[in-house]
């Protein structure tokens, strides 16, 4: 009887353990959609598009979701032989999940819409951790570089630099536009609250200057299969 009940005993936990496996494996293949959790520590430069999504599919990787193809969630404008690239183009079709399971957005239309739920508690990093947001100590980073319109469409060739030239500045000149992951500005305004079209960098493209208005050079990603 008492080897029975070991046997019994090993077979449950072997089962629990796969279980357990499984969930780890699941959660980590549904994931679709993070904050990066560190910046280029370069600026805004990340060596243009192509850079910026390696970035964002080695945090994938290093997290357990390097199976799937990741892009960063920004957009280009018309210059110095750079075709303009829209944001909203470039991120598959959806749906999209964070870490956690937690439904980001269901489709592109969703995710640019006010019903998307992009918030400080669902807009988590590869790690499945929460993002500083505005108020949070020791730093604010709710800065999200994306250099596009409300609705993911990049600024025109005519427009002052809104990309940091294209994703590959980190000096004195230029600005990116950020959105705010918390959604929280310093009014209630469509602006202050925008999840990917907010303001602009203040100083430059600097690592330094993207600090200054609550950031750290960190990007949305979005896995588009």
């Amino acid at each position: 009887m008492t080897t029975r009940i070991a046997c019994i005993s090993i077979v449950s936990c072997a089962a629990l353990a796969l279980v357990s496996c499984a969930g780890m494996q699941s959660g980590t293949n549904t994931m679709s959609f993070f904050v990066t959790s560190v910046g280029s520590g370069n600026g805004a430069d990340f060596g243009g598009l192509a850079g910026a999504d390696r970035h964002c599919q080695s945090l994938a990787q290093t997290a357990g979701g390097g199976g799937r193809t990741w892009r960063a969630y920004l957009s280009t404008q018309g210059k110095d032989s750079v075709p303009t690239v829209n944001a909203r183009d470039r991120i598959g079709k959806g749906p999209w999940h964070n870490a956690k399971g937690a439904l980001i957005a269901r489709d592109v239309e969703h995710l640019h819409s006010a019903a998307n739920n992009v918030t400080k508690e669902t807009a988590l990093n590869e790690k499945g951790q929460i993002v500083a947001g505005r108020g949070d100590q020791p730093a604010n980073r709710h800065d999200i570089l994306t250099g596009s319109r409300a609705d993911g469409t990049a600024f025109s060739a005519a427009d002052p630099d809104m990309t940091c030239g294209n994703w590959t500045r980190n000096g004195t000149e230029g600005a990116a536009v950020v959105g705010h992951h918390d959604r929280q500005g310093p009014s209630n305004d469509p602006w202050a609250t925008s999840w990917n079209s907010s303001h602009q960098s203040r100083g430059g493209c600097r690592q330094d200057a993207l600090r200054s208005t609550g950031g750290d050079g960190l990007l949305y990603c979005f896995a588009t299969n």
